[in-house]
């Protein structure tokens, strides 16, 4: 009959309750066309989210006999790179005082900083309590007196983390960072994310000079790797160096974290020990890493200062 209206109930989610009552009603406008109810159109997917994810660590060094060349020349790598800009620390050369941030790193990557998300090295805490570093940054830089804070880019969970500071566990940092990625896990679960990116500056393994620190990120890298988290940043040893996925004991391993070192923002650059268990690259330039970063994966790409030349691309790495 022309103009029926049934009364319909169904629990059924949100996306489909709009066509369903439709269907039930025959539309309010008319009988139904031929073969009967307009058959129920699912709404598109949405469309995949790609962000990227650029930057480096160990960057402004005016005092350098380059007076800070090699800085802006990554500076330069960034103006061309969309996206967001990470640091791994040591920012500001030599003491990260106020003078150096407003005349070294500013006229440089400073150009950046309403997208930079940064992290915090030991030459922050060349001036003590790392002030000048939260007064540059602002709110940007985490809790003032912490430095510790995650946020989300594209589809991707984010953690800027803090090596110059209480990183074992029961200590502060740890406790945070657990609760983070426990309710970053529950969001997961609900949501279509499923990659997580940490970055810091002192790194856990390293073939250059310091070695790894004498393994003073091990429980900070434990307790990622608990949660599954698919990439680390770090920097410190000022080279660029890609490990294989790991655990914290250094095992490769399908579901580990693989590490980058990018201490390659424009401070002098270090030499290469002996190549460590699971290095896949290593590389003595200046230059900065973009990471695009997909739904379910990621690419990577070094791009060296001045040439622009293209080192250790990765593609289609895929989030355990």
């Amino acid at each position: 009959m022309a103009g029926l209206r049934c009364r319909c109930t169904v629990v059924v989610g949100a996306l489909m309750t709009a066509s369903l009552a439709v269907a039930c009603s025959g539309g309010g406008a008319g009988p139904p066309g031929p073969g009967g109810p307009t058959p129920f159109d699912p709404p598109a997917p949405p469309a995949p989210q790609i962000a990227v994810l650029v930057g480096a660590g160990d960057i402004a060094d005016c005092g350098a006999p380059d007076r800070g060349a090699s800085a802006e020349a990554t500076a330069k790598l960034i103006d061309r790179i969309a996206g967001t800009v990470f640091t791994t620390g040591d920012n500001a050369y030599f003491d990260a005082t106020a003078a150096d941030f407003r005349n070294c790193y500013d006229p440089r990557w400073g150009r950046h900083k309403s997208r930079t998300y940064p992290s915090l090295g030991n030459h922050e805490y060349q001036s003590p309590g790392a002030l000048p570093y939260f007064d540059y940054f602002g709110e940007r830089a985490g809790p003032r007196g912490a430095g510790f804070y995650s946020y989300t880019l594209g589809n991707w969970h984010i953690i800027s983390l803090n090596s110059e500071v209480g990183v074992g566990q029961g200590q502060e940092q740890y406790l945070w960072l657990r609760d983070d990625l426990e309710a970053n896990r529950a969001r997961q679960q609900a949501t279509r994310e499923r990659c997580t990116l940490a970055y810091w500056h002192t790194p856990l393994f390293s073939s250059g000079p310091s070695g790894g620190s004498a393994g003073r990120m091990r429980d900070i890298w434990n307790l990622l790797y608990e949660f599954g988290v698919d990439v680390a940043l770090t920097g410190h040893d000022h080279l660029y160096e890609r490990y294989a996925p790991q655990d914290g004991a250094g095992r490769r391993d399908a579901f580990g974290i693989q590490e980058f070192i990018v201490g390659t923002g424009g401070a002098g650059l270090y030499d290469f020990a002996a190549p460590g268990p699971n290095s896949l690259f290593r590389l003595k330039t200046f230059g900065v890493l973009k990471l695009t970063l997909r739904d379910v994966g990621y690419d990577s790409v070094f791009i060296e200062a001045g040439t622009e030349q293209q080192h250790d691309a990765t593609f289609g790495a895929l989030c355990h």
